[in-house]
């Protein structure tokens, strides 16, 4: 019996293929981010993972290793200039080099906007934006040694749209889009690719609460031209794309995958029973 041709033998090109890549991916002890890991590391990267608390890390890295990806893990938090430093140097450590980074540590703190604190202005601000940044900035100057880099910015639908009660968050994520495009056009020359993934309404463990309820998620989806809240695989085929060879051409863009919300539709409104058509 013939066998079947593989990829090699026939001549096709395995795409999105990251084997010898190394990811670093921020905010890796639950949520989104674990997501975007188990996604690269299925894709072949070996994967550096961080928290404030190496510790929670371990039972998701050995995970990990039994998808026999090569991963470690180091403490960091984004909101702090010396453990920026500390952490992307032991993560470069580990495999000698930091390939892809994606940037997706963050919080958020859901009031309305006349009860927003100074405090909670900065706590934001500080993670989602400064510290994406100073992540970056430490990250690229190796990507910039070794001409060649990955750096994806996790955004959101608020990067584009705004919402009640979400005030700081919204121009966390609007400033990470247009921080995006800065860092673009400043490493483009050096061979590194920066974008915005922007997730739409994604249920995770920061907004589970608000997916309680019933009424308004049924809102929520009459919004959404795909007729639902996005699942966390949705996002694996974007990051693994943004991270890999052929999205060498795309950079300063940020990539909606929010079912199509941003396109600002509405709940429709019932037609008058009384309304009669125009002669």
């Amino acid at each position: 019996m013939m066998q079947a041709e593989t990829a090699s033998t026939s001549g096709r090109t395995p795409y999105f293929d990251l084997s010898g890549r190394v990811a670093l991916v921020t905010g890796t002890s639950r949520g989104l981010g674990q997501y975007f890991a188990r996604a690269l590391a299925r894709a072949g990267a070996d994967l550096i993972l961080t928290s404030r608390n190496k510790e929670t890390l371990q039972p998701f890295e050995e995970e990990l290793q039994g998808m026999q990806c090569r991963c470690g893990s180091v403490s960091l938090d984004v909101s702090e200039e010396n453990s920026i430093r500390s952490a992307v140097a032991e993560a470069s450590s580990i495999f000698g080099k930091i390939d892809i980074l994606v940037n997706n540590a963050g919080m958020n703190i859901r009031k309305p906007a006349i009860d927003v604190t100074w405090d909670d202005w900065n706590r934001i601000l500080d993670t989602n934006l400064r510290g994406s940044f100073f992540v970056a900035q430490a990250v690229a100057k190796g990507m910039m040694e070794r001409g060649y880099g990955r750096i994806i910015n996790i955004g959101s639908v608020t990067s584009v749209a705004g919402y009640a009660g979400l005030g700081p968050y919204g121009a966390s994520r609007g400033g990470i889009r247009q921080l995006t495009m800065s860092l673009a056009d400043d490493w483009g020359p050096h061979g590194i690719t920066v974008n915005c993934l922007a997730p739409g309404w994604f249920k995770t463990s920061q907004n589970k609460i608000m997916y309680e309820n019933k009424e308004w998620v049924e809102y929520l989806c009459d919004r959404i031209p795909l007729k639902r809240p996005g699942r966390p695989d949705d996002l694996d085929g974007p990051v693994v794309f943004l991270a890999s060879e052929e999205s060498r051409y795309v950079t300063g863009q940020t990539l909606l995958v929010d079912g199509g919300i941003s396109t600002g539709a509405t709940r429709a409104l019932p037609a008058s029973p009384t309304a009669t058509p125009k002669q």
